[in-house]
């Protein structure tokens, strides 16, 4: 385990997490819900609204699946951690996480209640089909920042992986670079 790594991702996760609360508690106290505030003409303006579905306002009704499901990834995340030994991973699951804590906390902690209740969003951008939050630019750039490292080979070592060489995650068991012997 890397320390440095595991204190960058609960960084960048308590980072997103403050902002979109802060962001959404300001929204809550100082806009009606359907209040549009314009901050650069029609390309980008603040629009109140509550989203009891995912991206989009899919599986509106679901909400407390989305619940559980956001919890399951943040249980993944938080259990993963200890592998990660890149800055770059450290980033991505940060803002994953960070952004993951900040849906769910309005899932579990909104109106109309526990489980169910209705995500804050309010940045609507021109020609985009929907409105969003902060956690929601976190969990966008980090899936971004993981199809990147992905398509680069980067291992959760932080070490890039040719094609020809297999990308082998290691534990606390295996030293760093050690690779299976073939039978």
């Amino acid at each position: 385990m890397s320390v440095r790594a595991l204190l960058l991702l609960a960084a960048v996760a308590a980072g997103v997490y403050l902002l979109d609360q802060a962001a959404k508690y300001l929204v809550v106290t100082r806009m009606e819900i359907g209040e549009v505030i314009s901050v650069l003409g029609p390309v980008l303006q603040l629009n109140s609204v509550r989203n009891s579905g995912a991206a989009f306002s899919l599986a509106s009704g679901f909400t407390w699946i989305l619940s559980i499901v956001a919890l399951g990834v943040i249980v993944v995340i938080v259990l993963f951690a200890r592998r990660i030994h890149s800055t770059a991973w450290a980033v991505m699951l940060g803002l994953l996480l960070g952004g993951a804590l900040g849906n769910v906390t309005d899932r579990l902690f909104r109106e109309p209640g526990f489980g169910v209740g209705h995500v804050v969003d309010f940045i609507q951008i021109w020609g985009f089909p929907a409105i969003f939050n902060l956690a929601d630019v976190g969990i966008v750039s980090a899936m971004g920042l993981f199809l990147l490292l992905t398509l680069r080979g980067v291992g959760l070592d932080g070490r890039r992986h040719s094609d020809d060489e297999p990308a082998v995650a290691t534990d606390a068991s295996d030293g760093p670079g050690e690779r299976p012997t073939n039978p």
